[in-house]
């Protein structure tokens, strides 16, 4: 049976997590500075929920504080969160100081990935990497990560990470983000073409 985390922490933000993400937040309002304290001095999580255009979304990820980076005397932080598991928002709780709800935390229906699904995912972030980096990344290390793993290292729109975060299938998270890095290619392969032709008065076509 899934686990259940009651009156679990919740920030809405216009952003979303992926687990193994790394994200800076200011943290400056008054409830979300006492959410942030609290999980400081409980050594907890809390969730953060992408708050688009069309509202709250359902499904969020856990997020655990790695380290506060600035404290000012008045309360505010500027903290480094890294994405931890996905969720699914049951209820939402208003009474408390600061937003929260019961939350269900969501397991994979196949954990295990397709080999070759894996290998054309990984090459292609490898491709990603190189040409926006201009250096050939460590293969060992790319071979350790997952479709989360690969995707937390990317810039990608927030409508994509949703769609990412709410798959249960490793697979289906690969064949996704295999997608999203040739998306990524072609964006960097464009940029290069602009920089050659701006230095030559050139112009690039929409």
């Amino acid at each position: 049976m899934p686990d259940v985390l009651e009156r679990f922490p919740l920030f809405p933000l216009g952003l979303v997590l992926l687990p193994q993400e790394l994200v800076p937040l200011h943290i400056f309002e008054e409830r979300y500075k006492l959410m942030i304290g609290e999980c400081l001095e409980n050594d907890s999580e809390f969730g953060i929920l992408w708050l688009s255009d069309d509202g709250l979304r359902d499904i969020g990820c856990t997020a655990r504080i790695e380290r506060v980076i600035e404290r000012s005397p008045d309360g505010r932080m500027n903290i480094l969160v890294e994405g931890a598991q996905p969720f699914r928002l049951l209820r939402r709780i208003e009474e408390l100081a600061f937003p929260a709800g019961d939350v269900e935390l969501l397991e994979d229906f196949d954990p295990a990935a397709d080999p070759e699904l894996a290998r054309r995912a990984r090459a292609r972030y490898a491709e990603l990497v190189e040409k926006a980096t201009d250096e050939k990344p460590n293969l060992d290390q790319i071979a350790d990560l997952d479709a989360y793993g690969m995707a937390a290292t990317v810039e990608h729109p927030p409508e994509a990470k949703q769609a990412l975060l709410e798959l249960r299938a490793e697979s289906d998270r690969l064949r996704m983000v295999d997608e999203m890095f040739r998306t990524a290619i072609k964006r960097v392969a464009y940029a290069e073409e602009a920089a050659a032709r701006a230095q030559t008065n050139g112009s690039v076509p929409h």
